[in-house]
């Protein structure tokens, strides 16, 4: 018999790796049945009707949106803006990871 998986914390940012989604960049918003996940982005996926996913068809990614678990926590509910925010700044700071290893990280002088 299987191990139940640790469901990824509410406020933490996945990447959808299968269904139509595949390639999407979400907020854990909620946990239903300590089984599944509801994502939602803001944009695709609103925050007043998350996606129920299977979290063995989600990419845990390394960020969490401490704005919005803490959002979550005191008043149950996030809106669209924030979790577009949530996202966008994680995309941000991980194309500058990734520019900054392309320049090679070298002293040039």
């Amino acid at each position: 018999m299987k191990s139940p998986r640790e469901l990824p914390a509410v406020g933490t940012l996945v990447e959808v790796v299968q269904g139509r989604d595949t390639g999407l960049v979400a907020v854990v918003v909620g946990h239903v049945e300590q089984k599944f996940l509801l994502i939602a982005d803001g944009s695709v996926r609103r925050a007043d009707k998350p996606k129920k996913k299977n979290p063995a068809h989600v990419r845990r990614l390394t960020y969490v949106a401490e704005d919005v678990a803490e959002k979550l926590r005191l008043d149950g509910r996030v809106n669209n803006a924030q979790l577009r925010y949530a996202v966008r700044k994680f995309v941000e700071e991980r194309l500058l990871v990734v520019q900054d290893s392309a320049e090679g990280g070298a002293f040039r002088g």
